[in-house]
């Protein structure tokens, strides 16, 4: 069998493979910036089109009534990591398109140390998520809660008159809003008395 014979490689064969060498690493450096903003950004994407369910967060109140009137429900939940009672302080308004409304969320600390929780939230069904305009809420905000502690969290919103043209809004008779809070992280620290005065269950 006759021996393979493998020409040194050139200079210029050598500068070849370091350019693709680095246009791979910048590539791969590339896609792992992407990942890393992926969840940012599509998060932004959602508040801003209402995509997926999710509220648009807006600056300012309606400048327009409607005519329609439908029925908001709230929801509550906690994930089963986090000790916290989670609860909206009314389960359900009836609110009139433009018009601004202001609700409150009351959430308790159960457990024996501080903990820091995040909400997340939506709107169904996922169709009312584009007129669904919150001016303020506490959504992905880091809250910390001292043990045994109670704090009290409004969401001021409104519901665009623009979804009584919507085709498939036209025959909504309600629209849920929907919060589950998710632990951020645990103090590693020994479990403590709750705080003398703090509001319990």
């Amino acid at each position: 069998m006759a021996a393979q014979f493998h020409a040194p490689m050139t200079s210029e064969g050598a500068r070849r493979n370091r350019r693709v060498a680095f246009i791979a690493m910048g590539f791969a450096v590339f896609m792992g910036g992407m990942a890393f903003a992926a969840v940012p950004l599509y998060k932004m994407f959602c508040q801003v089109t209402g995509f997926g369910g999710t509220p648009r967060i807006v600056d300012s109140e309606s400048q327009v009534r409607g005519e329609r009137t439908l029925t908001v429900r709230f929801d509550a939940n906690t994930s089963g990591e986090l000790d916290w009672h989670f609860e909206a302080e009314t389960t359900s308004i009836r609110l009139q398109t433009g018009v601004t409304a202001t609700v409150f969320y009351r959430v308790t600390n159960r457990s024996r140390r501080p903990v820091t929780g995040m909400a997340t939230y939506n709107v169904a069904p996922d169709q009312a998520g584009p007129f669904f305009n919150k001016i303020s809420c506490f959504c992905f905000t880091e809250q910390t809660l001292a043990p045994g502690e109670t704090i009290e969290m409004p969401v001021v919103f409104f519901l665009d008159p623009a979804l009584e043209k919507d085709p498939i809004m036209k025959n909504a008779e309600s629209v849920t809003l929907s919060y589950t809070f998710v632990p951020v992280r645990q103090p590693k620290t020994a479990p403590v008395a709750a705080r003398e005065g703090s509001p319990k269950l």
